[in-house]
């Protein structure tokens, strides 16, 4: 039997999706035959800028030139019920700072207690380790550079929703 792992999942709440989050994607992309972007719809009552729509919509134009090797779709349920419901054993996540990874390994741990999920984790490239939803969010709504943070069309959508012109 074929043990290789095809398909992994990529989750979050991304908002907004910013150039670190694509990185992840790109560089898994390149192992994997197929990544899922799974897009939380409301995680724990976070406040967020952008309804689900918006951020599938964002993370669609995002990955467009990927094609069929990365898939994006919304989940409103616990990870592990999303992935099996999928097929997909392995979940990818992001880790920038030693903080991101204590948090992440609860949520690895857990999910691996309830349904025997596998976790990998990656680093962003150094020139994204720095960029963060929060931070994102934090410049655009003083209408500052977003160049290098976010893709033109999510950098497009964030100038809208803090009507900064240009």
């Amino acid at each position: 039997m074929d043990k290789r792992v095809l398909k992994v999942v990529y989750p979050g709440t991304f908002d907004p999706p910013h150039l670190g989050h694509l990185d992840i994607i790109k560089r898994s992309a390149a192992i994997f035959e197929q990544v899922v972007v799974a897009v939380a719809k409301s995680p724990g009552g976070k406040k967020l800028l952008f309804d689900i729509e918006e951020r599938l919509d964002m993370f669609r134009a995002m990955t467009e030139p990927f094609g069929d090797k990365v898939v994006v779709k919304s989940f409103d349920s616990l990870l592990v019920e999303f992935m099996k419901k999928e097929g997909i054993k392995v979940a990818v996540r992001g880790v920038r700072l030693f903080t991101d990874f204590e948090y992440e390994l609860q949520i690895s741990l857990t999910n691996y207690n309830l349904a025997q999920v596998e976790t990998i984790f990656m680093m962003p490239s150094q020139e994204y380790i720095h960029i963060s939803s929060s931070i994102v969010r934090d410049v655009a709504s003083y209408c500052g550079k977003l160049k290098g943070l976010v893709h033109p069309y999510v950098e497009k959508k964030l100038r809208e929703r803090f009507s900064c012109g240009g």
